[in-house]
């Protein structure tokens, strides 16, 4: 029994939806509860036509709410569906009764969360494709060229270029050990998927330390604080509680120690604008300047849904620049690349053509 359990319990934690479900979900239960209808009886309409790993989320607070537990309990036991700020919006909007208006705020941040994704993920897309086409083109030239070029330099006895030697060796091992080839592809790459789930942390760390990553890595950090932040300060969450709930969605150790600095001002009594001016060099002097505005006016939420909407979009225009710089370079690489294994083919032709001229 216990066993069964621990079982439920991991299957929990390890269920996930794709971010259509999770919009659709949020939306249904947004609108039915803003229509009045009871929330196990909207739990239970959803039921009907729900599957998957949404089938279990709902199941589960069919069981909770049963109970007699909260919303936010059950979104707590799905932490790869709902994280810490999502599971603390409900929260508070249970306690304060404003659960359709935070259901609804959600709903428009996911759908912004994913199409910031979108945005990040297109921008890969191009470089990634040009990276395959290279990876193809290297096989093709290795598996079919130069096996038909190595037979024709072998009958003729010709001294070879290094460059040619090399091409002809692996294109030799990629004929003769193809099956061990392919094997410890597989398994350098079943290896670096595992290190990187076990250790994301570090890829992350080292991949956003490149000059130009460290920069959009930055600008999401803090477009997904000031967004998270925003949300929690509406649903009512003290903002001290919200500080540290947001330590949690930023990537970069500059930027959650910045968050981590203002927070202690508050705590103190001081305001958070003077808590992030001690980290100029981490965030933007125009961030401060309108969280500065919002503090004075009493409306700091609306100033974080401000920085983030500017942040947003200026991590369309780094992405834009950082494709448009990308692209040429990639291109050029793999044009150096090709035309460097197409000059080991030609060169030794051109010399056998030179010492028949000669000859003659």
């Amino acid at each position: 029994m216990a066993e069964q359990k621990i079982k439920i319990k991991e299957s929990i934690y390890t269920t996930t939806i794709s971010g259509g479900d999770k919009i659709a979900l949020i939306s249904n239960l947004h609108t039915m509860l803003a229509s009045g209808i009871p929330i196990l009886e909207t739990v239970d309409s959803l039921l009907e036509d729900s599957k998957g790993g949404q089938k279990k989320l709902l199941q589960m607070m069919r069981q909770d709410l049963g109970q007699g537990q909260h919303m936010y309990v059950t979104l707590a036991k799905f932490p790869k569906i709902f994280d810490k700020v999502t599971v603390s919006i409900i929260k508070s909007a249970e306690e304060s009764g404003t659960l359709d208006t935070a259901l609804d705020d959600l709903r428009i941040n996911i759908r912004k969360e994913i199409e910031f994704n979108d945005k990040i993920r297109s921008a890969l897309i191009y470089p990634a494709f040009i990276f395959i086409v290279f990876i193809l083109v290297m096989v093709v030239i290795l598996v079919v060229v130069i096996p038909k070029i190595a037979t024709v330099f072998s009958n003729l006895n010709v001294v070879l270029p290094l460059p040619t030697k090399i091409l002809i060796f692996l294109s030799n091992a990629l004929l003769t050990y193809t099956i061990q080839i392919v094997a410890s592809f597989i398994i350098i790459t079943g290896t670096i998927v595992y290190l990187f789930k076990k250790n994301r942390s570090i890829f992350v760390h080292v991949l956003t330390s490149l000059p130009l990553v460290s920069l959009l890595a930055q600008q999401i950090d803090l477009t997904r604080f000031t967004r998270s932040l925003y949300l929690l300060l509406t649903a009512g969450v003290p903002i001290t509680v919200a500080l540290e709930l947001t330590q949690d969605v930023v990537i970069k150790k500059n930027i959650a120690n910045a968050i981590k600095h203002a927070k202690n001002y508050v705590y103190s009594g001081k305001k958070l604008s003077e808590g992030f001016k001690d980290s100029k060099k981490d965030i933007p002097p125009i961030m401060i300047k309108i969280i500065e505005a919002g503090e004075r006016s009493g409306s700091l939420d609306k100033s974080m849904l401000d920085v983030s909407e500017y942040l947003d979009y200026q991590v369309s225009g780094t992405l834009k620049m950082l494709t448009a710089m990308i692209e040429p370079i990639m291109l050029v690489g793999v044009g150096i690349l090709v035309g460097g294994m197409m000059m080991s083919i030609i060169a030794p032709i051109y010399q056998m053509i030179g010492q028949v001229g000669v000859n003659h």
